[in-house]
């Protein structure tokens, strides 16, 4: 409750907040809020600038843009979502083992992370799709493995913090298996930091996932998604700018809004900020 206390008076972090509630109701309430199909070609309306009937115009197919937009959200959140879920479930327990048992264990994985941290993430999802092929699938497959490093170096830190402390040497002591002790002892007290990583890795793997669309290697047309419609829109950026410029403003609001929310969480859960204020 302290925390929520917090996380409340962050304006920011709320404001973000905001912005990610509205996206989902958007996502989630898409066909009641826009009448238009986001896949129907209409070629008689191509090209139109926002209008009455088109608020955000229409792209080189006739297909509403708003509308690609908010069906486009699903696919966005989700694949950012999914691939943090993929890239926690990897890194997280390959952290956890290699803070607590050390030695050529620790050695082995950090420097498989060491490897891996020598790619920029989005290079690292291009291989990974240009083997795994195009599709929603293997898109979030690709972007969820280029953050594992992230996860095993920030989780593997607060092992060996967490390790040294005295209720894990008196679990230990009464005869507490190592399992037992990562779960109730080191895991469970590592959480706040791996929680706001998460919120800030959203936004990084939608930026991520944007750009495979971008070049095309990303969900597969005519499946709307943020980066694919900024990617159709490129050829049109100075006679019809709306095509591209309202897609890349739904990336820039979302990647901001779990920035902030990372933020505020990060205020939040500082067990340093609580003694502070006690």
């Amino acid at each position: 409750m302290d925390s929520w206390a917090r996380f409340r008076t962050h304006k920011p972090a709320m404001l973000g907040a905001a912005i990610l509630v509205l996206y989902t109701l958007l996502a989630i309430f898409a066909p009641w809020v826009t009448p238009h199909d986001p896949v129907q070609q209409q070629l008689v309306q191509s090209l139109q600038t926002p209008s009455a009937e088109f608020w955000l115009g229409t792209d080189h197919l006739g297909r509403d843009v708003l509308t690609r937009i908010l069906y486009g959200t699903r696919i966005s959140l989700f694949i950012g979502i999914a691939a943090v879920v993929v890239g926690m479930g990897i890194g997280i327990p390959l952290g956890v083992v290699s803070g607590f048992y050390g030695r050529a264990t620790d050695m082995v994985i950090q420097r498989i992370a060491d490897i891996m941290f020598s790619f920029p993430s989005i290079l690292l999802a291009l291989a990974l799709v240009a083997v795994l092929g195009v599709g929603l699938n293997n898109v979030i497959i690709a972007v969820g493995v280029a953050i594992i490093p992230i996860f095993i170096r920030l989780v593997r830190g607060q092992v060996l913090a967490v390790r040294e402390e005295a209720y894990v040497d008196a679990a230990r002591a009464i005869g507490a298996s190592d399992l037992r002790i990562l779960v109730r002892h080191v895991l469970a007290n590592s959480w706040a930091p791996i929680i706001v990583q998460a919120t800030i890795s959203i936004g990084i793997t939608i930026l991520v996932a944007a750009g495979l669309g971008f070049l095309g290697l990303g969900v597969p047309s005519p499946t709307p998604e943020w980066g694919a419609m900024l990617g159709e829109g490129r050829n049109y950026i100075y006679s019809h700018p709306h095509m591209s410029t309202f897609p890349g403003l739904a990336i820039f609001l979302a990647v901001i809004a779990f920035n902030l929310m990372g933020d505020g969480l990060r205020d939040a859960l500082d067990p340093r900020l609580r003694a502070l204020e006690a």
